[in-house]
């Protein structure tokens, strides 16, 4: 029997900008979905930017990182940014120790990320 995973998160497109607001942890549970949808609305927009608003998010674990990169490698090929919002210290912790702050931009706010 399959288990259906529901997630607060949503997606918004901006111009060319796909905006993610994650409103739960990003752990292993929900990175397969948040992935998978994000890649679906990359295939079928023009999206050359991601910006991920953490506001929501207290915990990720390397699944999350995963995320982060794998929307990085997709528009950095079309010369495009990732720029990630609203990080708290759990998460800020995460991304100092992996490294991720070398390849994305953080803002405060995702209205920031935006502009």
């Amino acid at each position: 029997m399959a288990e259906f995973l529901q997630t607060r998160t949503t997606f918004e497109i901006k111009g060319r900008t796909l905006l993610i607001h994650l409103e739960e942890d990003l752990d292993h549970h929900n990175a397969v979905y948040i992935r998978e949808t994000a890649d679906r609305f990359m295939e079928k927009h023009p999206i050359q930017n991601v910006v991920f608003d953490f506001s929501g998010v207290e915990f990720m674990d390397s699944s999350g990182i995963g995320v982060v990169m794998g929307r990085y490698k997709q528009v950095n090929y079309v010369g495009g940014k990732v720029k990630v919002a609203g990080i708290g210290k759990n998460v800020d912790r995460i991304f100092q120790m992996s490294g991720l702050y070398k390849l994305v931009e953080r803002f405060g706010t995702a209205e920031e990320a935006m502009q």
